[in-house]
């Protein structure tokens, strides 16, 4: 089983126009509801993928009870912890005919740490009973600031694959914990972890670091840019296709399905690293999020350039003589 762990969900309430006007009203928006948060969508894209997962997540109050039934509605599979505040809400306005979309994001709810140690509780049975764990996004107060690295923590001593996208403060101390893997955008680790990842030099250096904190693989992002990545000690950089960028939300969610994808399915690290990087490049394309399909990569990931940077990996011909 695949686990999904997302503690900081995010119930989208989406307004789409065929033409948004600006300093004027805007009528008869078609209302939609959508349920996010980055771990939400890395199961939603897995089931793209054809691949089940099982997600755990918080909800609270009336929109958490909208949030769950848009996940039921998804045929997503999730367990929950209920909190006393409101999932929280972002207002999506979507223009059609320019194909952009407005994000307007409310303030994280606050979890207690009643609540934090109950999903702690639940998780380690949880973990058990998965063959990967994937921790997602970012932590919503200080109260569940150490769920990740307790996560990471009980999937190593069960043996069982961890997978981690988040930032913020917490991400020091999950690194610490030495998930298998890690995912991140140049962005995200340069505010949370105050380094500098400007040139290629910069990012080896960075994936060495990982590598000496007991991380298998990872990988840099940097939207349109190379990534950078890591096979134990081993170096690659990944040059990406060239798409028309719409909606760029949720690539990364997209990269790590297909890292999980890749895993599951006993990929070579080449394979895992380019159907990684096609999702990511197709969703940038699409105004849904992690709703991209295998015929959608197929052709693209012929596209992408997956080359050694440093020392190469010796291949033995093992073939009969």
């Amino acid at each position: 089983m695949i686990l999904t762990v997302t503690i900081n969900p995010l119930l989208e309430i989406c307004l789409n126009y065929n033409h948004v006007l600006f300093d004027a009203e805007n009528r008869n928006g078609k209302l939609a509801y959508r349920a996010g948060g980055k771990g939400i969508n890395v199961s939603r894209q897995l089931k793209y993928l054809q691949t089940k997962s099982f997600g755990f997540t918080f909800y609270g109050g009336t929109n958490g009870k909208i949030f769950r039934s848009v996940l039921e509605k998804e045929e997503l599979a999730f367990s929950f912890i209920r909190s006393e505040s409101e999932t929280r809400i972002a207002s999506v306005v979507v223009d059609e005919s320019k194909k952009t979309t407005t994000t307007y994001f409310q303030e994280n709810n606050i979890i207690t740490s009643v609540e934090a140690n109950e999903f702690k509780s639940k998780l380690d049975k949880m973990i058990q009973n998965c063959e990967i764990v994937v921790f997602s996004g970012s932590s919503p107060s200080p109260a569940t600031d150490d769920i990740f690295p307790y996560g990471i923590l009980l999937a190593n001593k069960y043996d069982k694959i961890s997978v981690l996208d988040t930032y913020g403060n917490h991400l020091a101390n999950c690194i610490d914990a030495s998930p298998t893997i890690l995912h991140n955008n140049v962005e995200e680790l340069e505010r949370s972890l105050q380094v500098k990842l400007k040139s290629e030099k910069d990012k080896l250096s960075f994936l060495d670091h990982l590598y000496q904190k007991g991380i298998k693989q990872a990988f840099i992002t940097d939207g349109e840019h190379s990534v950078y990545a890591s096979n134990f000690d081993y170096h690659f950089k990944i040059n990406p296709p060239r798409v028309n960028a719409v909606y760029p939300t949720g690539s990364g969610d997209a990269f790590v399905a297909g890292v999980v994808y890749g895993w599951h399915n006993d990929f070579v690290f080449e394979e895992t690293c380019k159907l990684a990087v096609a999702l990511g490049a197709v969703n940038a394309g699409h105004l849904d999020i992690c709703t991209v399909s295998v015929e959608e990569v197929s052709e693209l990931q012929k596209q992408i350039v997956f080359k050694p940077v440093g020392k190469k990996m010796k291949l033995l011909d093992d073939s009969p003589q």
